[in-house]
């Protein structure tokens, strides 16, 4: 597995990525708010990019949060 570049976080909503994005923030793990990748889903909608290595860090935080991910797909 490549551990450089990003990952992006699919979630079920709008409102998902904005929570998931505050989570991320309060933990001090980089992320942005970006649209979903074309290649990745054809529907509308917003997802969170982190590095590659928080990958693992993040998730930890989401499950803390009580934040439902859809899928983490590394770029």
């Amino acid at each position: 597995m490549r551990r450089d570049g990003f990952a992006v976080i699919l979630v079920f909503g709008t409102s998902h990525a904005i929570r998931a994005e505050h989570l991320l923030n309060r933990a001090e793990v980089a992320c942005k708010m970006i649209p979903v990748p074309r290649h990745l889903s054809s529907n509308c909608g917003v997802c969170v990019r982190i590095e590659r290595t928080d990958v693992d860090e993040a998730r930890r935080v989401l499950e803390q949060g009580r934040l439902e991910i859809e899928s983490i797909h590394e770029t």
